[in-house]
């Protein structure tokens, strides 16, 4: 797991972004942190403990655990195992820190993005997650 970006001002909504690959997730946090800005915490958490492809839901808890402190944060996946292992992350959440996590339905790539510039002026948890959410529209060319 990797934090790109440590909180300046701990007012801003973060990410969490879970991949199957570390390479994968770490240079979209770099990319996100780039647009976002030093003050959204950025936490990456891609691969297995080895190196390998894969989720490690222990590391997916850690980082769930840390970002869920008010205002929250928002977690982006990629596919299958990322999936359930945020899904099975949440069940050992509290009810306190679960009110603070909202899982986006998005793009992982796009999504981050726009996740990103929403969380770095200050929006709300539910603006930055829909943002996310809206990503999957947006068209490329």
């Amino acid at each position: 797991m990797a934090a790109m970006n440590s909180p300046a001002n701990a007012a801003q909504v973060g990410l969490v972004l879970v991949s199957h690959s570390a390479a994968l997730v770490n240079g979209l946090a770099e990319l996100v942190g780039q647009v976002a800005g030093p003050a959204v915490s950025i936490q990456a958490v891609g691969g297995t403990v080895d190196g390998a492809l894969g989720t490690d839901g222990e590391r997916v808890l850690t980082a769930l655990q840390a970002a869920a402190v008010p205002p929250g944060a928002v977690v982006l996946m990629d596919l299958g195992s990322s999936v359930l292992a945020v899904s099975a992350a949440l069940e050992d959440l509290t009810d306190a820190q679960r009110a603070c996590i909202v899982v986006a339905d998005a793009p992982l790539v796009e999504g981050a993005v726009a996740a990103g510039v929403l969380a770095s002026v200050g929006a709300e948890l539910a603006d930055v997650a829909q943002a996310a959410e809206e990503a999957r529209n947006a068209r490329k060319l």
